[in-house]
Parts: structure tokens; sequence; C-alpha cells
């Protein structure tokens, strides 16, 4: 009996996933539990898992096939696998030394394994490694110069067609006379077309320092850009600037960072001092806690802070909730959680969702200015930048001072200049004298 493996629930609002990859493949044997593929949505993974034992039968959607929810992916069969799973017969002739011209005696020779469970997992192993596709690139490449990618052998151990083996197929078909001048010499590229029935791009992609590669977007990183254009479209964004004198909040942190850690296990970092600050600022003006619904102005009046976090397929945006009731311990630990979760790709659609003002730290990659873009629908976003020492005038006499210069960009449509200087001043105040953020409670 078999049984179809659908698209979970991917959360609210979200109607489709893209298939990210495949970790189990045809004749594989699943358990109940284990993950067979990974999806990817505009805001997190979502992992599809066997909800019985068995064996994987049929793949239905392949890695970049959009898929909706409820929608079938796969099928799994009872049993282990065997000869009559897709690839059987040719992964267990090459298991077995024989050669691809004898289908039938292939056959035999799966019949002939023995019949332990170890020996059934090599084989099934083997047979989803001897059906694996060649990559979305070298197919791409091989249609871009009608390559028949049949005739293409692979380098990588499970015999995968990659662009690289693509590449190489058309550079051996490259005549070493008239064709190899039209490659090394641009000049007469155009002038020694038919010879080898390449164009000038795959003489360009050819060359060592030339190569092109074409990635696909992932669903996050259009989501990402598709945001960021909207917000520049859809708002009047302005940025000011400041500058905080760092010293008082480093001094602080050096005297009692081992005492913080030793007592809640935790180190006591820049951004619960920032955190603080700007639910004290937000405070003072309300209408950068505040987002745009129609013609009204929605003013929240608790604060959940977006913190920022970049992560290898792009920036993400946690939210650590109701920051004004909580420690500098407890943001600490909620900042560390979060950015943890989001670089191992495990935030829930619930971590992202709902916050009122965001900070990012463009400091800790070296970054000396910015100007941040709005994380939409919110209407202000906090830009931290590197600590620098620079000579500063400070009572009539010129010190060296550890300087942050801050950046804060505002949706002007409702929020006027003289509130968001005054916001950022009230942050410059309260970390110069980081004592008083006790007083704000």
């Amino acid at each position: 009996m078999s049984t179809e493996v659908h698209v979970p629930e991917l959360g609210e609002s979200i109607v489709d996933a893209t298939v990210a990859s495949w970790l189990k493949h045809e004749g594989d044997p699943v358990r109940r539990g284990d993950t067979l593929a990974e999806l990817e949505t505009d805001k997190i993974n979502v992992e599809v898992n066997a909800d019985q034992d068995g064996v994987l039968q049929k793949v239905l959607k392949q890695v970049g096939d959009v898929v909706a929810v409820g929608e079938t992916i796969c099928v799994i069969g009872e049993g282990v696998a065997s000869a009559g799973a897709p690839g059987a017969t040719s992964a267990q002739a090459s298991l077995n030394g024989a050669t691809t011209s004898a289908p039938a005696r292939a056959s035999t020779d799966v019949k002939s394994v023995p019949a332990d469970d170890v020996q059934r997992q090599n084989v099934s192993a083997a047979m989803a490694e001897a059906q694996r596709p060649p990559s979305p690139l070298a197919r791409r490449i091989a249609a871009e110069h009608n390559v028949d990618i049949s005739q293409v052998k692979g380098s990588s151990p499970h015999g995968r067609v990659t662009k690289d083996d693509v590449i190489q197929f058309l550079e051996q078909k490259v005549q070493p006379s008239s064709s190899a001048q039209s490659i090394a010499t641009p000049a007469s590229a155009g002038q020694t077309t038919g010879a080898t029935g390449l164009s000038a791009m795959a003489s360009i992609m050819i060359q060592p320092d030339r190569r092109e590669e074409r990635v696909r977007m992932t669903r996050r990183r259009q989501t990402i850009a598709q945001r960021l254009v909207e917000a520049q479209q859809t708002a009047a964004m302005l940025t000011t600037f400041n500058e905080i004198d760092m010293s008082a909040v480093m001094d602080i942190r050096k005297r009692r960072k081992d005492a913080f850690k030793e007592r809640h296990n935790i180190s006591l970092g820049f951004m619960s001092f920032f955190t603080k600050a700007v639910v004290a600022a937000l405070k003072t003006q309300p209408l950068l806690n505040a987002e745009i619904q129609g013609n009204e102005i929605v003013i929240k009046h608790y604060y959940d802070i977006g913190i920022a976090v970049s992560t290898n397929e792009g920036l993400v945006v946690p939210v650590v909730r109701d920051a004004d009731s909580k420690s500098f311990a407890a943001i600490e630990r909620d900042i560390a959680d979060l950015a943890s979760r989001a670089r191992s790709n495990t935030l829930s659609l619930k971590d992202l969702q709902g916050g009122t003002f965001t900070i990012t730290n463009g400091g800790v990659f070296g970054s000396l200015l910015s100007t941040p873009i709005l994380n939409g629908p919110q209407v202000g976003i906090l830009g931290m930048h590197k600590i620098e020492e620079r000579p500063i005038a400070l009572n009539g006499q010129v010190v060296i001072r550890p300087m942050m210069y801050v950046a804060m960009s505002y949706d002007h449509r409702i929020v006027d200049g003289s509130e968001a200087v005054r916001f950022l001043v009230k942050v410059k105040e309260l970390l110069e004298d980081p004592e008083s953020l006790l007083l704000e409670g």
C-alpha cells in the first residue's frame, strides 16, 4: 500500500513554497519522522517528514518547483528498497562491476544480493545516488549550447553531472586550431563562427578568468528584495544622524561583564543597552512606534523590538517581545537565542511577525555609516555602526573617545523631522549616561 506525502501547513498567509532540497531519494528506505525534503518559504524553511516506515517510491516535485499547501510531492510505499525501484538496475550493476549493456544481467545481480538489512541499505543508497539528476545550472548550460547532457560524464563521487562537467565537455569539443584562436582572441571571436559550433558566450564561459555562474534566488532573498523596493516606493523615507560617546557603556561592560555572566550565564553586550534606550525613547516619541493602515495611524503601546540578524540566506528580523518589561539579562538571552536559531534556520513564523521598531547593527561588519531601510509596515529603524576612537572637543579640550555614528530612518508621512531628531538625541543621552536607563523603568 502506498501513501502520498503532502505539503504541510506553512503558516499564516503562506500558501505555497519552493522545494529547496531532497534529503531522501527514490528507492531510499525511510522511517517514520525522517525528513524527506526541505521547503523554502518567504520567511522560514519547513521540513517535510515521513509519517510511516517504508521506501520512497516516487518523487513528484523536483528542486526549484513551486508547490502549494496540500499538494502531493512524493509517495511512500511499504517494504524495503528492491529491484523494482527506479534506478535499481543501473545502481546494482555499478555495485557489481557489471557493464551497462546488459539490463537483464544487472537485474539478476540485484536479486543475488543477500537479504540482510545492511546490504539492502547500501544498495538503496547507491541506487538513490545513481538517480541524482544533473544540477540545474548544468542543464541550463547544456541546453544553451545544444549538448545532449546524457553524453556528459559526471566527475562527482556519485556521478552527478555539474556545470564544470558540461564546461569541460564543451572544451573538449573545441578544435585546437581556429577555435582555440577564437577563444583566446576577443578581437577575432566574431570572425571564426561555425568552426566550433559554440557561441561567443560559450567561449567566454570556458575561459577560467571570465566564467559566470547563475544562481537561483531563494524565496527569502526574493521576498527581501521585493520588500526593500516596496519600502522605498511606498514610504517617504528620511534619515537623521547623530554620534554617541560609548565610553560610559564600555566602562560598565568592562567592570560588570564577569559578574553579569557568572550570575546570568550570558554575556553583557551592547544590544541590551540599545534596546533599553530605544524603548525609553519610543515612549517619548510614540509615533515612531506606530504604523499606517489606510487613512489611520495605529499607535502601539507595547514594544516588540526587531533585531536584524545576518544569515547565509539573507537578513532576517526576529522580534524581542515586550522589551520594555525585560531585564538586561532577559534581553541578551532572547537576542542570543533568536540569532542562533536564525543562523541554524530554525526560527518559527511567530518569531518574525509583529515587530514595532527595528534595530540593525552594521558595525559588526565594520560599517562606519549607512542609511538603513525601513522594515515595513514599521515607520522607524535605528542603525548602529562601528565604534571608532576619534578626537572630539570636550570641555574646551581635544580628547580621544570611542565614538559611534547612529542613523535613524523614519517615515516622514507621520513622523516629523523634529520628532525623529528628538528621538535620536534621547537615545544618545541615555547611552552616554547609562545609569539613567534604570530610572526609565
